[in-house]
């Protein structure tokens, strides 16, 4: 497909970007797990002691699960679903025709899909897809913003700015401790991720087992389809797990919880953008111009902060297909309608947006570099945050109204530092007390920022940890 043809950015612009989601999402990824799952379950049923399928031996199995990986099997198959109005069938008879090339399997032809729904099919090549897909694709974009943040933070760690609550002047931070914020909100998002199981069902038509059972009661149905998705699940990241309660389909509730924790990572991420954005338009943050690039068709002097813009926007896309595919996926009709089907197909959108906004992110992140003489002066303007530290101390030495007194002589209006020190120096304190009050600047009242900003993520869960 010519990419300047397509009819979305995932596949045109932003084409060489989610390269990697394709063997996931395509048509031809679908194809493919599809044709792993019917050939690994046709594996597991030959290994059943006491049914008429014999053992599938070591070669026929290596030629079986070559099959996914034919070059020519998606067009095969799709040749097939277009002459026979089913995709999933189609799967069944394109590993029949491989079967019936290869002289030793033909016994085993009438076993391919035995006593299963297309669901039982649908519903495991998709969990595969997206535990594959998150596992090496998502999580490891994830990890190096995740990465980006605490390697930004350990080296601003000390860099004191400035903070806005109401988009007012407050009580000075750290760079390096804003960047850790961000860090810690991520790393607990994406250890949710990891822990996250996704369920699959192989149980027939309506969940029961019918078909199972009436062929060979005397199976086990249910020990033999927990193992077979926790073996498919082995050399995954984010594992599979048996979900032995559905209709016909599987309720999809573990998909929802997917999307939940990917829109909550993308709204942290959000959160984060717009921050850098404003960083970068106070000029506390500069970007590093590439001579080749042009910023502006008429203003020449510009470097725009697009790459955090174009994650924020990708974001939002992303968010939007993910809350509806968790608010949809779990709902359907009596045993069950078809209406997940065509949005089942369109999870790869929600990945690729993000994808997509994951490398603009970490591209932005690569062309900054901080402006410490800005952020100085901007904190030497606003000394009257100090005034929280003052009054603090003045409770702690027993002052009457020190609140009050220090609202007096600030709110509203523009202090000096001489001013302060004139106040403190007219206080009746001891004078080692007086002394610490006129040392401070708005620099170095930060409290334990920097600390905070070099303390290991994980650690910050540990309540019980002193910061030293």
């Amino acid at each position: 497909m010519n990419e300047l043809q397509a009819l979305g950015p995932l596949d045109g612009r932003y084409r060489d970007k989610v390269t990697e989601l394709s063997a996931y999402f395509s048509e031809a990824g679908l194809i493919r797990h599809r044709i792993k799952m019917e050939v690994e379950y046709l594996i597991a049923l030959s290994q059943i002691k006491g049914i008429g399928l014999r053992e599938i031996t070591r070669v026929e199995q290596e030629y079986l699960r070559g099959l996914p990986a034919n070059h020519d099997a998606p067009g095969r198959v799709k040749t097939l679903e277009a002459k026979i109005n089913h995709d999933v069938k189609a799967i069944e008879y394109y590993i029949k025709e491989e079967m019936k090339m290869h002289p030793s399997l033909k016994d085993s032809i009438e076993w391919v899909h035995f006593a299963l729904t297309s669901e039982d099919c649908n519903n495991i090549a998709y969990a595969t897809m997206l535990s594959g897909a998150l596992g090496t694709v998502i999580l490891p974009a994830l990890t190096s913003i995740r990465t980006e943040l605490e390697r930004f933070a350990a080296s601003e760690a000390s860099t004191a700015i400035l903070a806005r609550t109401h988009g007012q002047a407050a009580s000075p931070t750290t760079l390096g401790k804003e960047f850790k914020v961000f860090a810690a909100r991520l790393d607990r998002q994406i250890q949710q991720l990891q822990e996250l199981k996704i369920l699959a069902k192989l149980n027939g038509a309506t969940g029961n087992y019918n078909a199972h059972h009436i062929a060979y009661p005397e199976i086990n149905w249910l020990d033999f389809s927990q193992n077979y998705i926790s073996t498919l699940s082995e050399n995954l990241k984010i594992k599979l797990e048996a979900n032995l309660y559905t209709t016909q389909i599987e309720p999809h509730d573990t998909y929802a919880e997917l999307f939940d924790i990917l829109s909550r990572i993308n709204t942290i991420l959000i959160d984060f953008n717009q921050d850098i954005w404003r960083y970068i338009s106070d000029g506390w943050l500069v970007q590093r111009a590439n001579p080749d690039e042009v910023g502006s068709s008429a203003m020449p002097h510009k470097v725009n902060p697009i790459d955090f813009e174009n994650s924020e926007g990708n974001l939002g896309l992303a968010n939007a297909l993910a809350q509806f595919f968790s608010a949809k996926l779990p709902i359907s009709r009596l045993q069950r309608d078809l209406s997940d089907s065509t949005v089942l197909r369109n999870m790869g959108l929600a990945f690729g947006y993000s994808l997509v906004s994951y490398k603009s992110l970490l591209k932005g992140l690569g062309k900054i570099a901080v402006n410490h003489e800005r952020i100085n002066t901007e904190l030497n303007n606003h000394v009257e945050v100090l005034a929280e530290a003052i009054q603090t101390v003045l409770r702690r030495e027993g002052l009457a109204v020190p609140y009050e007194q220090l609202k007096e002589l600030t709110r509203g209006k523009q202090v000096t530092i001489e001013d302060l020190r004139n106040f403190v120096n007219k206080l009746s304190i001891k004078a080692e007390v007086k002394a610490k009050l006129n040392s401070l600047t708005p620099a170095t009242y930060t409290g334990l920022a920097a600390d905070l900003a070099r303390r290991p993520t994980s650690s910050l869960r540990g309540e019980a940890e002193a910061i030293h």
